[in-house]
């Protein structure tokens, strides 16, 4: 049992009896307390979608809910649903677009590394992993000699996600993208 303090976004939790996908985390450390820190956890209810928001003291206890994750592709957006493909036994994963709002901006049907999060077969979230690498589709022209400055201009990825680069980065450049942090964090491969 992981103390509140050691929660991750995107872990499975159960709470007042139900399954809960945690989304996001604020910590809050409270003046003059001589407690510690408090994190406030946006929920949501695996079964229902339904969203809570619960404050924890770092010491707390929580329940980790069993939870699969299934390596999976991108394969196709049908209305407002994502459909995942299972890389091992093919299985159509299905997810609304609001359940995985936050990961949409980066992702497309190149990134590898991405799972699925089951809980009790039925898919809930995904996961996607730490660095992705995306294309450049518009930016300013980079600037020569522009390595030695840490000045950043606004660029747009492939997947409409907006992101400060570096200004010796040009349109049609592949980067790569540290998802948790949304931040630029180097040059792809070529």
């Amino acid at each position: 049992m992981p103390k509140a303090s050691e929660i991750k976004r995107n872990n499975a939790v159960e709470y007042d009896g139900k399954t809960y996908i945690v989304r996001d985390i604020e910590r809050s450390v409270p003046q003059g307390r001589a407690g510690g820190s408090l994190y406030r956890m946006r929920m949501y209810d695996v079964v229902t979608g339904r969203k809570i928001d619960e404050t924890f003291k770092d010491s707390e206890m929580l329940n980790l809910a069993d939870l699969i994750r299934r390596p999976a592709n991108f394969s196709y957006l049908d209305g407002e649903e994502y459909v995942f493909m299972d890389q091992e036994d093919y299985t159509p994963y299905n997810l609304h677009k609001d359940a995985i709002a936050d990961e949409v901006a980066f992702f497309n049907e190149d990134t590898t590394g991405i799972q699925v999060v089951l809980v009790s077969d039925a898919p809930v979230a995904l996961e996607l992993p730490q660095v992705v690498e995306l294309t450049v589709t518009e930016t300013d022209p980079s600037i020569k000699g522009a390595s030695a400055t840490s000045r950043t201009k606004p660029a747009l990825l492939s997947t409409g996600a907006t992101i400060q680069v570096p200004e010796y980065i040009a349109t049609g450049d592949r980067i790569r993208v540290n998802v948790e942090e949304r931040k630029f964090s180097g040059r792809a491969e070529k």
